[in-house]
């Protein structure tokens, strides 16, 4: 009991002296200049490597400024919003090292961010250590959310039965959470029969609980239980907002139903807010995919009526969309508009515009574009590199295709990158038809760095130096070094090449 007494004087202590420092000092328009501030300040260290939060926080409070747990609640979720989770966290350790008082929300926001940061057992760890009031439906709610993110099934249908007989499951969130899961899982069968159990446990469903279901519905091909699902929302207490007929629409796109499609993205229109810049961008992308030009150049019209400053993700949208139709022309003239008004040069514009050209072999056009980057300082962009590759690896250029394998070579592979493998294989098929091992080599070291190096790869390899009457003997021991799995098909053509003499 004594130890208790001390802990709990040390923590009075601490958020008394927390509270002289946060207090609500600053209100109005400088309390919000305050805010925005600091949240620069905070947001700011992501393109810091030597910048931290306790630096960042210490200098502001030196400065005579305040801040008050709402508002670092506040710009926690700002910085999670934009996936900068790693200062995010560092912000919720800092609360709780200055004795500010954390909510369950916190306590919550504390395992997601833990998870993505540093892993699954860090969460795991967080939740077992906070005390029993803490273990609630929040707190349980985020960590159930973490297991489905990760995928990680057995510990979902454990975790679910203990929110079960402590009451905690009956929730919206909780049974969305387990619809995604089965969605990721690839079984949208389940998501139906989740649907039914929620109804029988009085569980109300919301916008997210009705996009789930048409999803599982739309990935079994199953359009009419799609449109049931709208009339189900149409008669019931859940409203069907521009989202809601957009995703409609791109079902129906899929199913190659097009009036159907442009019909839902009539109704998206009518329950838009015309400020809102995101309904126009999914409409742009929609009325594309269906291949109607007409209805994306009237969007854009409408899109360019309704506000004063078109941003950048607002021309992707449209560079994309046009590129989609085959508009060239139209694309062309969009881009000169977009570099006579834009503020930051923005890449994947540029990009956009290049594949275009490159696609109707307008190259000379797409170089000038490209040099035309340089000039500006972007114009080593990995994806701008490698559509000039795969282009001339269509095309069989192979000096062209070193000199921009190469130049991928000296950058770091984004984040998310899928390598084109079935172009590059088509390309192995070329070189060994020409026989170029050396070419082939370059292309299977290119591949390595992509993380896209398979056993077919090797194979082709290996048959353009069997092609090229050349011995590699060294090849074996890469394979096993590489990890590749090989068949007895590449068995027997290692065992032709290490006998070439």
């Amino acid at each position: 009991m004594a130890a208790e007494h001390r802990i709990q004087a040390v923590r009075t202590l601490g958020m008394a002296m927390a509270r002289r420092f946060c207090s609500s000092a600053v209100t109005g328009p400088a309390r919000k200049e305050e805010k925005k501030n600091l949240y620069r300040r905070l947001s700011g260290l992501k393109k810091d490597p030597n910048g931290s939060v306790e630096e960042t926080m210490s200098g502001w409070l030196r400065e005579g400024e305040v801040v008050t747990e709402s508002q670092l609640t506040t710009i926690v979720r700002e910085l999670r919003r934009y996936k900068n989770y790693n200062h995010a966290l560092q912000v919720t350790d800092w609360m709780e090292n200055k004795g500010m008082e954390i909510t369950f929300g916190t306590h919550a926001v504390r395992i997601d961010l833990l998870a993505k940061v540093k892993g699954v057992d860090a969460s795991e760890r967080y939740f077992s250590s906070l005390p029993e009031p803490a273990k609630n439906q929040k707190t349980y709610g985020a960590l159930f959310n973490v297991y489905c993110q990760e995928k990680l099934a057995d510990k979902v249908i454990s975790l679910h039965e203990k929110m079960k007989e402590l009451n905690l499951a009956s929730s919206t969130l909780v049974s969305n959470n387990l619809m995604t899961l089965h969605m990721k899982l690839g079984h949208p069968e389940k998501v139906p029969e989740h649907f039914e159990e929620m109804k029988a446990a009085n569980i109300s469903p919301d916008k997210v609980t009705y996009g789930l279901l048409m999803n599982s519905y739309a990935s079994m091909k199953d359009i009419e239980s799609v449109e049931r699902v709208v009339e189900e929302m149409k008669g019931g207490q859940v409203a069907m907002d521009w989202s809601t007929y957009c995703n409609l629409a791109f079902y129906y796109n899929s199913a190659g139903l097009f009036e159907k499609a442009d019909s839902a993205l009539k109704s998206a229109e009518r329950v838009m807010k015309r400020h809102d810049r995101d309904p126009y961008d999914h409409l742009l992308t929609l009325y594309a995919a269906a291949g109607n030009l007409a209805e994306v150049n009237r969007i854009w019209k409408l899109l360019k009526s309704s506000f004063k400053v078109i941003t950048n993700m607002n021309y992707l949208s449209m560079f994309t969309a046009l590129r989609k139709l085959g508009d060239t022309d139209g694309l062309k003239q969009c881009f000169q508009e977009w570099e006579s008004v834009y503020v930051t040069y923005d890449i994947r514009l540029v990009n956009v515009v290049i594949d275009a050209y490159l696609t109707v072999d307008m190259v000379d056009e797409a170089l000038a574009l490209w040099e035309k980057a340089k000039e500006k300082g972007v114009g080593s962009d990995f994806k701008t590199l490698e559509l000039f590759a795969e282009y001339f690896m269509e095309r069989r250029d192979v000096s062209s295709v070193l000199k921009f394998l190469e130049l991928m070579d000296g950058l770091v592979k984004p984040k998310g990158f899928k390598a084109n493998k079935e172009r590059m294989t088509a390309f192995l098929k070329h070189l060994e038809e020409v026989k170029d091992v050396d070419v082939a080599e370059g292309l299977c070291r290119h591949m390595k760095k992509l993380e896209c190096l398979n056993a077919e790869a090797y194979e082709s390899l290996l048959r353009t130096y069997l092609a090229a009457g050349r011995k590699g003997s060294h090849l074996g021991e890469r394979i096993k070094e590489d990890g590749i799995e090989t068949s007895p098909e590449t068995e027997k053509l290692l065992e032709r090449v290490c006998a070439i003499v």
